[in-house]
């Protein structure tokens, strides 16, 4: 970002108060990135550790301080590079999104309703009857694409054909049938909508149906 600006700074040379209007507009930038990089992973690898008090409310306790171990074991092996931290989780990532979008396919089977939600027509009824979600849930997906500035990291380390083949091949079909899914298991288990996963552990899906 500081380099953009001081590539627009050759620009306007000799105007003296815009050049210092992109100063001041590089270091908010600047700071703003700073906050998302270091509120992410914080906020990441909480989400996550969270899932434990799901399975066992006693967990609950144990959320801040392994937060707190992840996050130092991680920044710790960040230094040794992209290259070895990518064998270590690569095969867990496949993991993951093959298993997510497993379950996913699963509820979707069980409850094919779920697919009616490809109708355009439901958000745009969701947009105009109420508007203030609608501009929420537009934030919300803002949100999400904005991530997609990791890609071009990834991109400038591995190239663009890997990239491509891991989002289209893993990632994105892992996704897709997991957020599915869990609109699936909410369709099915309406009655328990705050804790939809404790709600399929206890009540699974019956398969002979």
């Amino acid at each position: 970002m500081l380099s953009l600006v001081a590539l627009v700074e050759d620009k306007l040379a000799g105007n003296g108060k815009a050049a210092q209007r992109l100063v001041l507009l590089a270091v908010l930038g600047t700071a703003f990135f700073y906050c998302d990089a270091l509120i992410t992973p914080a906020i990441s690898v909480l989400g996550a550790v969270e899932g434990l008090s799901i399975m066992d409310a006693d967990m609950q306790r144990y959320v801040v301080p392994g937060t707190l171990g992840i996050l130092v074991a991680l920044f710790a092996i960040q230094r040794r590079g992209t290259e070895k931290i990518g064998r270590l989780f690569g095969p867990i990532m496949v993991l993951w999104f093959v298993s997510i979008g497993l379950l996913g396919l699963r509820a979707i089977i069980h409850t094919p309703e779920i697919l009616t939600a490809l109708n355009p027509e439901h958000a745009l009824r969701v947009l105009l009857s109420h508007p203030g979600v609608s501009l929420t849930i537009l934030g919300a997906v803002f949100l999400v694409l904005t991530g997609g500035e990791a890609l071009y990291i990834d991109m400038g380390h591995f190239g663009k054909k890997p990239v491509r083949v891991a989002w289209f091949l893993v990632v994105w079909p892992g996704l897709l049938l997991n957020y599915f899914g869990q609109g699936a298991l909410l369709l099915s288990r309406a009655d328990d909508r705050h804790q939809p996963v404790l709600r399929a552990r206890r009540h699974p899906p019956d398969c002979r149906s």
